[in-house]
């Protein structure tokens, strides 16, 4: 498998999803300045966490249109995979690569700290690693991780199967008007949704974080290794 992490001014995660597929397939995968224009010969490009430009103007906006963006946005139409993760769901929402947005977190705060994820299906390359229902714990850093849609867009999700993570608490029950379960007051307490081909994943928490045990765990291995695994690695 040929992996991608792309890098923008301010990003600050590549090295841990560097290391977290490193972990899963023995193989580094390389790292792409904003500023390239062609993400040829990769089978997976990963859009990771940080503060690209800093922010300014929304999270992620100014990222979207990096020279790098036109090269994924191509990658996409040709049926690539692509993860963002944190600051990289929002940029695939500026970019319109995925449906919604990501808003101020509900009680305005900077989270950072721990939760748990329930796994809503394994129909795609980044759930496949799991059951449906199951529970997993994993860090969360973000202060514009609210993510909204339309009220049809969100019923089409739902009703497409589309929404690949959920906030729950740690038995895996689900309430999104819970602030103490959904932390940041997303809809429906979606933490995480695919795209019409499944091909596309945005999330919002880090499982890229908690993929070593020297690092405090092991509960976001799977995500990675399932997708190594789908290309046959």
């Amino acid at each position: 498998m040929k992996a991608g992490v792309v890098v923008f001014p301010g990003t600050n995660r590549e090295r841990d999803m560097a290391h977290a597929l490193t972990l899963a397939s023995g193989q580094a995968p390389k790292m792409l300045w904003h500023q390239e224009e062609s993400v040829d010969g990769l089978d997976l490009v990963i859009i990771p966490g940080g503060f690209s430009f800093g922010d300014y103007l929304r999270s992620g906006a100014m990222a979207a249109h990096s020279p790098i963006m036109t090269a994924v946005r191509r990658f996409a139409e040709k049926g690539g995979y692509i993860l963002g993760v944190c600051n990289g769901f929002q940029i695939l929402t500026e970019a319109q690569l995925l449906p919604g947005a990501l808003l101020r977190n509900a009680g305005m705060r900077f989270l950072s700290q721990d939760c748990h994820l329930k796994v809503e299906g394994r129909d795609s390359i980044y759930t496949k690693g799991w059951s449906a229902g199951d529970v997993f714990r994993t860090p969360m850093a973000h202060g514009d991780g609210n993510y909204t849609a339309s009220p049809e867009m969100l019923d089409r999700l739902e009703g497409e199967g589309r929404v690949a993570f959920r906030y729950c608490r740690e038995d895996g029950h689900v309430q999104a008007d819970d602030p103490h379960i959904n932390l940041n007051g997303s809809a429906r307490a979606i933490a995480g949704v695919l795209s019409e081909n499944r091909r596309i994943c945005g999330m919002m928490p880090h499982p890229e974080n908690l993929t070593d045990p020297a690092i405090g765990g092991t509960d976001g291995l799977p995500l990675f290794k399932a997708i190594v695994e789908a290309f046959g690695v």
